[in-house]
This record gives structure tokens, sequence and C-alpha cells, in this order.
């Protein structure tokens, strides 16, 4: 479904616009300046609403993370419940919008502690594997952002994704580990925050499928 266009978006996201990382070359620098404390970093790629971003910025305060959404309709939600929670965690939330593509270009290799996908699209038309955001391409891409012992954790409703997701981590040299096709039903489930497409999918009776994906070892190092 296409995001209506918000009134007045462009004030909105200036009325939060200390949340919001306007340049991303600064982060090639120094990862850790939009942050007044430096802590390891996490990054969330297509944050939508934000409700997963600020539920895990509170839940885990000895972190900093960055919320990237490409959506600027759907970031304006995101900024705005984030300033409205903002009494309810440490202020280690960022927000930023643009492709995930361009990521290697703005941060600095091995930078990130943790990748969250949560529900990514599944671009199920044929010829546009590609663009799904677990292929190896972007596995490729997160590897060399990926700190030593970092890793991705991966959410979805989509089989067919997930299905997809694995056999491209395999074929790449990931690691797979709490992988499960029920998450709200394993062993997983307590501390998980949920996105908004989470609570959705679980109130319908659809089961989570979820994998942590550790990358080999990068090639000067093996």
């Amino acid at each position: 479904m296409r995001m209506r266009k918000k009134k007045h978006r462009a004030e909105r996201i200036a009325a939060c616009s200390h949340l919001l990382i306007s340049d991303p070359a600064i982060l090639r620098e120094n990862p850790q300046l939009p942050f007044p404390e430096a802590r390891p970093l996490c990054l969330e790629i297509g944050c939508g609403k934000g409700g997963f971003a600020i539920g895990t910025a509170a839940a885990d305060p000895g972190y900093n993370l960055i919320a990237l959404e490409r959506i600027s309709d759907v970031m304006v939600v995101a900024l705005e419940a984030a300033v409205a929670a903002a009494d309810t965690r440490p202020d280690n939330l960022r927000f930023l919008i643009g492709n995930a593509q361009e990521l290697g270009e703005w941060l600095p290799p091995h930078c990130l502690s943790r990748i969250y996908l949560n529900f990514s699209d599944p671009w199920p038309k044929k010829g546009y594997a590609k663009r799904r955001l677990t292929h190896r391409n972007f596995l490729e891409i997160y590897r060399g952002l990926l700190a030593e012992g970092g890793e991705i954790r991966f959410k979805t409703d989509n089989v067919s994704l997930f299905d997809f997701t694995l056999e491209e981590a395999e074929a790449m040299g990931w690691t797979l580990s709490r992988l499960t096709r029920d998450l709200h039903a394993s062993e997983w489930a307590e501390g998980n925050i949920m996105t908004e497409y989470e609570r959705n999918f679980s109130s319908q009776g659809v089961p989570i499928n979820a994998v942590t994906l550790t990358p080999p070892q990068n090639k000067e190092e093996e």
C-alpha cells in the first residue's frame, strides 16, 4: 500500500531535526558524531513508523541506534513518535532518510555491532530478487560494515523471502543461528520487540520467521 503524502512534511521533519542525520557524509568520518556519547552502534534498515527503533533504543541503553527509512512520508511518523517518547530512553537514537544501497558509501568499514532487518519488502515479482535486502549483493555490503562478532537479526512473515534469505546466506558462507519459523512460540520470544507489521500479523495468527546471521571472517583475517 502506497503511503499518503503527509501534510506539511518538510516543516514537521524540520521540527524533529535534532534526531535526524541530515548529512550522511559525517558518518563516514565518525559514525558516533550524531550521538552525545559513543556506544556500540546498531542499524535498523527500513524502520517504518519507528516503533521497533524506539523500543529497542529504550531496551538497549548501552547501544546507539541509527534507524534508516527511504520514504520521507513514513519517516515523519517515526520522527514524531521518537520525539514523543524521548523521556522513555537515553539519547541513543537517530534517524536517516536514504537507501540501503548507499550504506557502503556513508559508513566506515566494520563500524556496526548489529543490523536489524524487519519485515523487508519481499519483492516477489520475477526479476526483482536483487532488490531484496537479503540478496547476496546486500549481504556483501553488510559484511563490510559489521565489526568482528557483529550480526544481522532478520524477521519476516514472508516464507518465500525467509527461504531465499537462508539460501543466500548459506551460499555466501554466513552462519545461521536462533533460527525459528514461529518466533513468538520459540525460546527467543522473551524480550522480542515487535514492529507495527509484526503486531498486525501476529494478531491474525501469522507465524513470524526469524534468524540471526553472522558473516564469515573478512578475507584479510582468513
